[in-house]
């Protein structure tokens, strides 16, 4: 019985082990933040591209409607998906002129999940999503 009693207790665990990181990657790769039934474009210069995991950051300023100078962010996959897409760190340079489109965050209208990117040469930039 006492076996029977241990046995248990490493397959509970391992169990846990197994399926906790999963879990959470999903929890990860959720898109709650951000407001999928609605769909922003911006256009305006790159500023940084931020090339590192878990998601490729691109951070561009634009002007509104009334001249005022805004800064804008936008959130992409991990890099070695865009890696394999034909990005690299260099891909997007600061001053570059960009066309962004995505959905809004929730909390901060000017951040967006990037849905479409138009890079400097008028051409639309594969992205590669989950």
């Amino acid at each position: 019985m006492k076996l029977f009693g241990r046995t248990l207790a490493i397959l509970a665990i391992s169990a846990a082990a197994l399926f906790t990181p999963s879990g959470l990657a999903l929890a990860h790769h959720g898109a709650a933040a951000f407001d999928t039934d609605k769909m922003v474009t911006v256009k305006g210069a790159v500023t940084e591209l931020v090339y590192m995991n878990p998601h490729v950051q691109v951070y561009w300023e634009t002007k509104n409607e009334q001249g005022v100078s805004e800064k804008w962010q936008g959130e992409l996959t991990a890099p070695n998906k865009l890696t394999r897409a034909g990005w690299n760190k260099n891909t997007l340079k600061p001053g570059d002129q960009i066309t962004v489109s995505g959905n809004p965050n929730k909390n901060n209208p000017h951040t967006l999940w990037i849905r479409k990117l138009v890079g400097p040469e008028g051409n639309s930039l594969p992205l590669f999503e989950d």
